[in-house]
């Protein structure tokens, strides 16, 4: 029981345009009577956020049976996508996540649906996480919610957030785990088949191309700089005088644009630089560190493992790009899912 909601009772929110697979989601996973298998049920409001029919992705449309006040008789409510960063949610959905909230309902956000989270202001001083994609317009346009962009998931208690698509089939199955166990969790993931817990975080899934938000920024040119420079071992001073900036400062600008601290940030870039030589090369590990800035492969070997959950041997032959008689190239992802 969560106040005077249940957590059984799911509403699940759904915006006009936005893509119909993260839409879905929650609908799969918490809609279908799978107690044959051993999962308990939910009791599941679907609920349109704008009048419907809903568009989404191919133009197919979605009437929702519920309105904004199946959130009034929910326990846990879930965003499961947004479909512009940039775009202020309706005052009225606004209005009924907070009022949820405040009468005691867990509040999620899957993917984008963390943007309407933190429009409702329920990630101020929070740590939340979305698509390593968006987590820089989040960071920016939001600079009280602490993004992390590494992790999978995020659960702040009453508030949870997600990464993109495969990471809010993670989230949920963790809303299955807290509700009725791991043995309810594994056997719904068995159902799904999916992992019933994936280890690691973003890290393995995000590029070095700089974000459209960034772009724009005076700090785009020293960021710009750091990627084009990984194989110099240059550290966050370095960063901050070019910047023309205290180190205090720099921090604090650094962190409001990209949502990670500047020294998180510079060790994932260096990471992400030594997967693709993993992926793409022959090259020995002592040769990728030395190439991705690390003082030594031990070092590569230490932050490549707390970041991705895996040694780099074990990542290249998970991940070996090849080329088979000239065919193409074709990334193997045994693993990954």
């Amino acid at each position: 029981m969560i106040g005077r909601r249940r957590a059984e009772t799911i509403a699940v929110l759904l915006f006009s345009n936005s893509p119909i697979l993260e839409s879905s989601i929650p609908i799969s996973v918490f809609g279908v009577d799978r107690r044959d298998a051993g999962v308990p049920t939910y009791r599941l409001l679907v609920c349109a956020a704008e009048p419907g029919p809903l568009r989404t992705t191919g133009g197919v449309e979605l009437i929702a049976p519920h309105g904004l006040d199946g959130l009034h008789r929910a326990g846990t409510v879930i965003v499961p996508a947004w479909h512009s960063p940039s775009r202020t949610p309706p005052a009225p959905v606004l209005d009924a996540l907070r009022r949820a909230h405040r009468e005691g309902a867990r509040v999620v956000g899957l993917c984008g649906g963390a943007f309407v989270l933190a429009a409702a202001g329920l990630l101020d001083d929070r740590p939340a996480t979305t698509h390593w994609m968006y987590a820089p317009a989040l960071a920016k346009s939001f600079p009280k919610v602490r993004v992390d962009p590494r992790e999978l998931y995020v659960d702040d208690g009453d508030v949870l957030t997600s990464a993109g698509t495969a990471a809010g089939i993670d989230l949920c199955l963790h809303l299955v785990r807290i509700d009725h166990g791991s043995d309810a969790a594994n056997a719904l993931a068995r159902r799904l088949v999916v992992p019933a817990h994936r280890v690691g975080g973003q890290a393995a899934y995000m590029d070095l191309s700089l974000p459209e938000e960034i772009s724009g920024d005076p700090l785009a040119t020293v960021i710009s700089w750091a990627l084009e420079n990984l194989s110099e071992k240059f550290d966050i001073e370095v960063l901050a005088t070019r910047a023309y900036m205290s180190r205090r400062t720099f921090d604090r600008r650094f962190r409001s644009l990209t949502g990670s601290a500047p020294l998180q940030w510079l060790l994932t870039q260096r990471v992400l630089q030594a997967q693709r030589m993993l992926e793409t090369t022959e090259l020995q590990v002592e040769e990728i560190a030395r190439r991705c800035g690390f003082r030594s492969p031990v070092a590569l070997r230490g932050h490549f493992r707390k970041q991705l959950g895996i040694p780099p041997a074990a990542y290249r032959d998970a991940f070996r790009t090849r080329d088979p008689e000239g065919a193409g190239e074709e990334v193997e992802a045994a693993g990954r899912v």
